[in-house]
């Protein structure tokens, strides 16, 4: 087999004969290399430096050099943007106060960001799909700017200002340079993530999260659920699983729809339009995989140090998705704009809301979509992506608020609803997103041109068009005579704050 071309990178070489063998470029195989020995790495940190047998101290120490270790592996010399995001920002936090020390951090971080993604644009190859540094700066990113913003809430305001995340996630106290550092680089997320809040992983490295999980569960006295450990054995089992499934389905289904096939003239001449609009569907859904790869690796490599528990359900059920990134089927059948958009990267979700869409002066919808954008990278599909985005969001909502009530009064309407809206959203989500995929400008408006930009026009029409109404009252109603029942908008609003915290809970961590 021939030697393919390998892509730009600093990281270790030593896998190239690997990457030769199953044509795959270097810095992609050091990334999944790493996502493995980092799982392996997570089991023996959560058995051989569980919190019973070592210190804290030691945890951050070595949870800390292991993800170095990794990003210097991976990235090489790169690597140094990391330490040297983390560290300006941490200075700036003890130069500039909790008083203004999250607009100073917020600026800094994201610029960076913006800088190093725009080298990356032109040192590396325009449009290369590779694992690059500026993946983990992203995530680094928003850690210094969660942090900021929570110890700004913790130090700067009274509790009666902020909202319930706010106050939930407000922290008292600046970090230590090595807390810092470990929740900034430790192994199990620097590659891929995903976010988590400074409160729950510092509560994970002390060895506090099952007690406070299970006081969460049981209140004061009552002891419905064993206070045992739970294992997330069965948890990493199963999202291992779901990557495997993931990476073969990336390594065979995807590469039979190429999105770019959307844009070729021929294809689009000799195919009808309803097969143009499934062929739209289909390959915008077989890109997904290897998000679905990536990030549920991720959140197992958590899951395998002991980080992400969240409670029991109602069955008494560990659950284990305190930090992940996506739920899979309600993506793929999601009848909504913004539930695709709530089960989609979720963290990132999360983090938009805590440090835009609660504090935006103007329109905290454009405002956010912007944020994510400029989050993204510097091609000009992500921009063109969200920018749709904000129509596609504003346009469901007009269109729920005005037509859904209509449809819940039978099961037969209420399932024909659904039928029509998943519809509608898969076909919405896959014609805003093909920019995304496309990345360059010219091939972006190619597509939608060949579109005649039929939902964009859509969307202003119903924007403009369509009543502004808020919730119908008979969903009011049910609200006040049922508030343990919420409908769909609330369950969907709450996603954003990832469970509702007890007041047990926000007790516990005073101390941080």
């Amino acid at each position: 087999m021939p030697i393919m071309a390998t892509t730009a990178t600093t990281g270790s070489m030593l896998l190239q004969p690997i990457g030769n063998a199953i044509n795959l470029p270097i810095d992609q195989v050091n990334f999944v290399a790493c996502q493995l020995f980092a799982l392996l790495a997570a089991i023996w940190f959560r058995i051989y430096l569980h919190p019973s047998k070592t210190s804290t101290f030691i945890r951050h120490v070595v949870a800390t050099f292991l993800g170095l270790y990794l990003a210097l592996f991976c990235f090489g010399w790169y690597a140094i943007h990391f330490i040297i995001q983390s560290g300006i920002s941490y200075y700036i936090m003890i130069l500039a106060g909790p008083e203004s020390m999250h607009r100073y951090c917020f600026i800094f971080a994201l610029g960076y960001l913006t800088l190093c993604q725009i080298s990356r644009v032109y040192i590396f190859d325009y449009g290369q799909y590779s694992a690059d540094f500026s993946g983990p700066l992203m995530i680094i990113t928003q850690k210094i700017t969660s942090l900021a913003f929570e110890i700004h809430d913790g130090m700067t305001k009274k509790s009666d200002q902020l909202t319930p995340t706010q106050r939930h996630y407000a922290i008292s106290r600046m970090p230590s340079l090595l807390e810092y550092l470990s929740y900034n680089c430790n192994f199990m997320g620097i590659l891929a993530g995903p976010l988590c809040s400074y409160k729950d992983y510092v509560t994970f490295i002390e060895g506090r999260a099952y007690h406070l999980k299970h006081m969460e569960a049981n209140g004061e006295g009552d002891r419905k659920y064993e206070q045992a450990e739970p294992s997330p054995d069965v948890a990493v089992v199963q999202k291992l699983l779901v990557c495997t499934i993931s990476l073969f389905v990336y390594l065979t289904v995807t590469k039979l729809f190429p999105v770019d096939r959307n844009i070729d003239d021929n294809y689009k001449a000799k195919t009808s339009l309803p097969l143009q609009l499934v062929y739209l569907y289909i390959s915008l859904m077989a890109a997904r995989p290897k998000y679905y790869f990536a990030w549920t690796l991720a959140d197992a490599i958590n899951n395998a140090a002991g980080f992400g528990f969240n409670g029991y359900d109602k069955h008494g059920q560990a659950q284990w998705d305190l930090i992940s990134n996506l739920r899979i089927l309600k993506i793929e059948f999601a009848t909504s704009f913004k539930m695709f958009i709530d089960n989609w990267n979720i963290q990132t979700a999360l983090w938009l809301k805590r440090v835009c869409y609660e504090r935006a002066f103007i329109h905290p919808t454009a405002e956010t979509f912007m944020l994510s954008a400029v989050w993204h990278g510097v091609y000009p599909g992500y921009y063109l992506t969200f920018f749709t985005g904000v129509f596609m969001t504003l346009a469901a909502r007009k269109i729920r608020n005005n037509v859904r009530h209509y449809f819940l009064e039978s099961t037969r309407l209420k399932l024909l609803y659904d039928i029509v809206t998943w519809v509608a959203t898969q076909l919405a989500i896959s014609y805003t997103v093909v920019p995304f995929v496309l990345l360059s400008v010219e091939p972006s408006l190619r597509f939608y041109r060949s579109w005649f930009y039929f939902l964009h026009i859509v969307c202003v029409l119903v924007i403009f068009l369509l009543p502004t109404k808020g919730r119908p009252k008979v969903m009011e109603q049910q609200k006040e005579n049922n508030p343990s029942h919420e409908p769909q908008e609330l369950e969907e609003k709450q996603k954003w704050s990832q469970n509702s915290h007890s007041t047990n809970w926000n007790q516990s961590q005073k101390t941080l």
